[in-house]
């Protein structure tokens, strides 16, 4: 996953690698979300978890799962010290990986970053 340095007018430039991912055939970064530390929290589609990275890119947390399709994460209760994770059932057969698809919560020991909302 690359950075980007963000001008004032909204402009992106001096793009950068920072983070690399398992290199695992069929693992792919999937939905993200930040701590109030500057921790980037990454679902991993295919990888069974959700990695914790730190601003310099260095691995810091993982959160395994009971499932592989890990599809997104987010902050969130009264002081955004719960980490929701969500995953998928996709392409799985009735009665295989019974947890796919479930919501699950983890308490990470940090906060999220507030949502800004969409103002256009």
């Amino acid at each position: 996953m690359d950075a980007f340095d963000a001008g004032a007018d909204g402009s992106l430039t001096g793009r950068r690698p920072v983070i690399e991912t398992p290199a695992t055939d069929g693992v792919l970064p999937d939905g993200m979300c930040l701590d109030t530390e500057g921790g980037l929290w990454v679902a991993l589609w295919g990888g069974s978890a959700v990695h914790r990275y730190l601003p310099d890119g260095t691995l810091d947390a993982v959160v395994p799962l009971p499932v592989p399709l890990v599809t997104a994460c987010t902050f969130g209760g009264p002081d955004l010290a719960d980490l929701y994770i969500t995953t998928s059932r996709r392409s799985l057969e009735p009665g295989q990986e019974n947890t796919a698809g479930a919501l699950y919560r983890f308490r990470p020991g940090v906060t999220g970053v507030p949502d800004t909302p969409f103002a256009g």
